[in-house]
């Protein structure tokens, strides 16, 4: 949706997990078989609304605030609470979620080991950019640095910086996580792009703080998105139209 050639961008910021980084199995897909395994019945809709909620409630949501509250460290409290929470997103009952919960966390716990993996179309993409001349970063809400694991990935020689909110004491979408990437990164708001595949987050956040949002939206979680979507990260530099063009040496045709 929308070219963006006309605003004469040079900074594109990236959020990781979901974005440029995914688990495989996605934690959403195996949470919702170990709640099929355990009798729950749903939807399409309900598994679309489930996933929905999921990206909600991460986005620095009142329920994750009030639930870091209350559970404080007790990590496994804290985990069995959003399995509740999650299957009453999938459409059970708050009683028959409450009792359903601590068996789905201790699956989730003893099963769910996921793999990194990055898209194939992700490295040319990210090296087109970069050879037009783009600053490009990353900007996570982790709360502790993924550099290693970015290097590991293959995508560390991409990036200027890597940024995680833990370093800032901010969450997207509060935008003073994305002001002082756009301080480190020496780009205005309007000449800059935050990629991103949660809209509550990444999209308000980001366009809270002046930046241009673009939706990663592979599977249509958010069809009222108000801003570009693209399907995969190698759709960028199509999008990007007439400010992108590749020259010798890296330098933008600008």
């Amino acid at each position: 949706m929308g070219n963006l050639s006309t605003n004469g961008f040079r900074a594109i910021l990236f959020d990781l997990d979901g974005t440029l980084r995914h688990s495989r199995p996605h934690f959403a897909e195996a949470f919702i078989g170990i709640a099929a395994r355990l009798g729950v019945t749903m939807t399409t809709e309900d598994r679309w609304r489930a996933e929905r909620w999921l990206h909600k409630y991460w986005a620095r949501s009142e329920e994750l605030v009030a639930d870091r509250v209350t559970f404080d460290e007790d990590l496994e409290a804290f985990w069995s609470n959003h399995a509740r929470r999650f299957l009453m997103a999938l459409g059970c009952a708050p009683e028959s979620a409450g009792e359903l919960a601590p068996q789905a966390y201790q699956l989730m716990n003893d099963e769910f080991n996921p793999d990194d993996w990055v898209s194939p179309d992700v490295p040319p993409a990210l090296e087109k950019l970069r050879n037009a001349g783009y600053q490009l970063a990353v900007l996570s809400n982790r709360m502790k640095p993924y550099q290693e694991q970015l290097e590991t990935l293959g995508l560390a020689p991409y990036f200027e910086f890597a940024m995680h909110a833990g370093e800032m004491e901010a969450w997207k979408p509060d935008p003073q996580i994305f002001e002082r990437a756009l301080q480190q990164v020496g780009a205005q708001p309007q000449e800059t792009l935050y990629v991103g595949d949660n809209y509550y987050a990444d999209v308000i956040g980001s366009r809270n703080a002046g930046l241009t949002p673009v939706l990663l939206d592979p599977d249509g979680l958010f069809p009222e998105a108000d801003c570009t979507v693209i399907r995969g990260i190698g759709e960028l530099p199509r999008l990007l139209g007439n400010n992108y063009k590749e020259h010798e040496g890296g330098t933008k045709g600008k």
